[in-house]
């Protein structure tokens, strides 16, 4: 049997009862973050007026609006919101935002469907898996060849969520899957010229998915040998087979209980610097260099000449030098952080931030943070962090979650929803919430 016909009889077949708590719970904190995210972002976005435009059906609504579109524009509206801030989840393992495109495809086509809170959750699952294993496989991999891992492997998850939802068998579900491999892609070009590209690539992967089930569904077939193939999704972008079995343990292993939460919005990769920057709060003044030591991996992505002076805000979210100055001037990292880069503080500060590679163990997104710091009379520290804040063994993850939500503009009803989603008998009551309550500035 191929993959992409393992996951389909796999993720059609799932049932809720066969879910360990702790997978249900990791996956109802993600939707709730990632709804936090949506909010946060606010509806003045691109991809919001193109949804508009796009019009359709009134199958689904915008999250955190009263906008009703057909379910793909809307889907391809809430990729968008979701990472605009790129405050969004992350799998280390497969360096992938998990919850982006994941969560607008099973609102949007949840909604359309008539599908309950338990049915929705379902699908959550049966994709957070198949992004976070298809990443997993490959770790590193799509990134080293300039491909965001989260467009790629997100539209196969996307076509599952919504070929589950929309009643499919495996056999058609093994079609949708094959025909969503030939919209895998998503340019990292953007993080050089700070262009808004990499933020529409989740919608991008959530609407194409949901267009591959809907083709398959009409009859439109895609192939088998989609994921391990000669000219599949890694023989294709990769060159090269993936190094591990994406398939190997589904139902058994749960990938869903390895994503981080993100404390801060900015690149994953950056985070466990900022954490141990914190030690160094106030005492901008004092420094005369930092060597911050990184991973060979992330040194491409958040380091590197002119990372020192971003010219847009989401420039410097890929900056650990910019990012990790921020934190020592300002003593914390937040949505406003980024609103205005050219702080002369800041910049002066950043760039007294170089950065040494430094090899070892484990993927880039779960590297410790270590910082050397010389300062101006001479004496040296080093500030260091074992890894970032809000992961998976971090006892302090599900109060972040929570607080995060609630900071971002979540009210206290729409988070009881969300994390009550089990039971409720369709998403109507959820999303109206979410329209009724959003806010207008977010406080985190």
């Amino acid at each position: 049997m191929t993959a992409a016909a393992t996951l389909a009889e796999w993720g059609i077949g799932l049932t809720l009862d066969r879910v360990p708590e702790r997978a249900r719970d990791a996956a109802l904190r993600h939707l709730m973050d990632g709804l936090g995210c949506a909010v946060a972002a606010g509806a003045d976005i691109p991809a919001v007026e193109v949804a508009r435009g796009l019009g359709g059906p009134p199958e689904a609504t915008v999250i955190g609006t009263s906008l009703r579109v057909g379910a793909p524009a809307a889907a391809l509206a809430g990729g968008a919101l979701v990472h605009t801030l790129d405050f969004d989840d992350t799998h280390a393992g497969g360096l992938v935002h998990a919850t982006a495109p994941v969560l607008p495809v099973a609102l949007a086509v949840g909604e359309e469907t008539g599908a309950s809170g338990a049915e929705t959750l379902t699908a959550a699952l049966a994709g957070y898996e198949t992004i976070c294993r298809l990443g997993a496989a490959a770790p590193h991999g799509f990134h080293a060849r300039g491909l965001h891992a989260t467009s790629v492997c997100g539209v196969f998850a996307a076509a599952l969520v919504a070929a589950r939802l929309y009643g499919l068998d495996p056999g058609l579900t093994g079609h949708a899957l094959g025909i969503a491999g030939s919209q895998a892609g998503g340019l990292l070009e953007s993080l050089r010229t700070g262009a808004s590209t990499k933020q529409l690539h989740p919608g991008f992967a959530a609407h194409a998915g949901i267009l591959a089930a809907r083709l398959a569904r009409a009859g439109a077939t895609g192939p088998a040998g989609v994921l391990e193939g000669e000219h599949g999704l890694y023989g294709a972008l990769l060159g090269r087979p993936p190094g591990t079995d994406p398939v190997a343990g589904l139902g058994e292993r749960w990938e869903v209980t390895r994503i981080t939460i993100k404390p801060y919005p900015a690149c994953q990769l950056a985070h466990a610097c900022l954490d141990a920057a914190r030690e160094l709060a106030g005492r901008a003044g004092e420094i005369e260099e930092i060597v911050a030591e990184v991973h060979p991996d992330a040194a491409p992505i958040v380091c590197g000449a002119g990372k020192a002076g971003p010219r847009t805000p989401y420039e410097a979210k890929f900056s650990l030098p910019w990012s990790v100055a921020a934190m020592i001037v300002d003593g914390e990292v937040t949505v406003r952080t980024y609103r205005d880069v050219g702080r002369p503080e800041v910049a002066g500060l950043a760039g007294r931030v170089r950065h040494e590679v430094v090899p070892g163990p484990g993927v880039a997104a779960d590297r410790p943070g270590r910082l050397r710091v010389r300062f101006a009379d001479g004496t040296r520290t080093v500030a260091e962090a074992p890894r970032g804040t809000g992961g998976p063994d971090d006892p302090g993850t599900p109060g972040l979650a929570l607080r995060k939500a609630l900071a971002n503009g979540l009210s206290e009803r729409a988070v009881e929803r969300i994390l009550g989603l089990a039971g409720l008998p369709a998403l109507g009551p959820l999303t109206a919430e979410l329209a009724a309550h959003t806010a207008g500035e977010p406080r985190a």
